[in-house]
């Protein structure tokens, strides 16, 4: 960490300190692989020594299954002898948490190696490669994400299945919706309120929210911001503030891929452009079809689609969002201002054109999702590719599907893939593959309801 750095988080911490005398616990924060946010609690006489010293936790907290097992392939335990890594705080991330019923507050880490170094299975240092790549070009990401995602009933249907909350409003569950309605808001006036003031108190750009195509599924808009790893923190964030003050208002929250089987999945559509160092969007050439620039990067991003899958889908629930009509695409094509395809060049001002890719779930992990789409978009530029014809009209009758629709072939392409290994690096490449080989077996060694239901009796 730089001294200017470190000095800003120590000045930060005493104003913090003097403004919140009464806040005694700490939460130190890193997302891990899965954007799972794993940490600490300290208390606040370590707060000092934290943001001047970090702290050591295991490296092999990147090295994780979803269900928090070590990943003993991954060559991040047993091989290193499970040892500590350096964790730093991120500057400026020493804010309340004030959706908890004892004061507390929270500090962003991020891991490093003792010399420095930024460590490499840290998501955050794959999406700092990527934008150090664009810096070298003159050329900065401008970023934003939208978010999707359903509330729940604390308790599950009698059937199991996660139901829809009880209205505080009109004590009535949600079995319809209606896209964009005002008084599906209305009826959870006072979470989403509660969602506002706590991204104020954190600073995170909340833009618009709006209900989506299914019962309690809910839009939450992040504005745009000219730092890509500040924009993927936002999102991490954003998705914690929503449980977090889901929670305090009885209610749950997902961000589960797709929850219900017949019903909407929750996307995580990532929109960008680039500016040059004289903060013009190079997109933008002035004509209604943009620049060449624009046209490189959706060529890249066409082209490497189907080798980040396993990034933008990283689950096995991850697939069952890719239907034909369902707004989640399932080849990449792209379009102008074209909803059925994977990548969407909206309407609007010619001077903020930009590209919004639309394949990742609310499942990934922001900042390896937005990693894989900045480096799809610097690969078509760099090696200066032409997109396939723009998509006009329905994209699901005229491609037809070939993106992996599972994640087995999703992460067979991904550790294949020459564009994963030029830019996450062969290490990562193996370190994720390992995460995700593990959860699969896991998943293939149980027997499920349904197959009881089906067999148990009758074969």
């Amino acid at each position: 960490m730089v001294a200017g750095s470190l000095q800003t988080n120590l000045d930060d911490a005493h104003a913090f300190l003097n403004q919140h005398p009464d806040i005694e616990v700490f939460e130190l924060l890193i997302p891990d692989t899965n954007g799972v946010v794993r940490g600490k609690w300290v208390p606040r006489s370590a707060v000092p020594k934290v943001l001047s010293s970090g702290i050591r936790l295991p490296s092999s907290m990147f090295a994780l299954d979803i269900w928090g097992n070590d990943v003993s392939e991954s060559g991040l335990v047993f091989e290193t002898g499970d040892r500590d890594a350096l964790c730093l705080p991120v500057s400026r991330s020493l804010k309340e948490v004030p959706w908890l019923k004892r004061r507390t507050a929270q500090i962003v880490m991020s891991m490093y190696e003792s010399d420095g170094a930024p460590f490499f299975g840290d998501p955050r240092h794959r999406l700092q490669h990527i934008c150090d790549l664009f810096k070298q070009l003159g050329l900065t990401p401008v970023v934003a994400i939208e978010l999707e995602f359903y509330l729940l009933d604390r308790d599950p249907a009698a059937d199991g299945r996660p139901q829809p909350p009880m209205s505080p409003t009109t004590g009535r569950r949600q079995f319809t919706n209606q896209v964009y309605g005002i008084e599906e808001l209305h009826e959870f006036e006072d979470f989403f309120d509660g969602i506002s003031r706590a991204a104020s108190t954190q600073d995170l750009p909340v833009d618009t929210t709006v209900a989506e195509q299914a019962p309690n599924q809910y839009e939450i808009n992040l504005h745009h911001v000219a730092n890509a790893v500040q924009a993927a923190e936002h999102a991490i964030l954003l998705k914690r503030v929503i449980k977090g003050v889901a929670q305090a208002h009885q209610m749950n929250a997902t961000f589960m891929a797709k929850p219900y089987g017949d019903l909407a999945g929750n996307g995580m559509h990532i929109h960008f452009s680039l500016i040059d160092q004289e903060g013009h969007n190079v997109f933008d050439n002035g004509t209604p079809t943009g620049s060449d620039l624009l046209r490189q990067a959706i060529a890249g991003l066409t082209h490497s689609m189907a080798d980040s899958m396993a990034l933008l889908a990283p689950n096995i629930n991850s697939y069952r969002r890719f239907q034909a009509g369902s707004h989640a695409p399932v080849h990449p094509c792209w379009g102008y201002d074209n909803r059925s395809t994977a990548i969407r060049i909206p309407s609007g001002e010619r001077s903020a054109i930009r590209i919004e890719h639309r394949v990742g779930g609310a499942d990934a992990n922001p900042f390896l999702s937005m990693a894989a789409v900045l480096a799809g978009a610097y690969h078509g530029i760099v090696n200066k590719m032409e997109p396939p014809p723009a998509t006009v009209g329905n994209a699901y009758a005229q491609h037809e599907a070939s993106l992996p629709d599972n994640l087995a072939d999703a992460l067979l392409a991904f550790e294949e893939s020459e564009f994963i290994k030029e830019y996450f690096g062969e290490p990562y490449q193996r370190l994720y593959s390992a995460c995700k080989w593990q959860e699969l077996a896991t998943f293939g060694s149980q027997v499920t309801q349904l197959e009881y239901d089906s067999y148990l009796r009758t074969v």
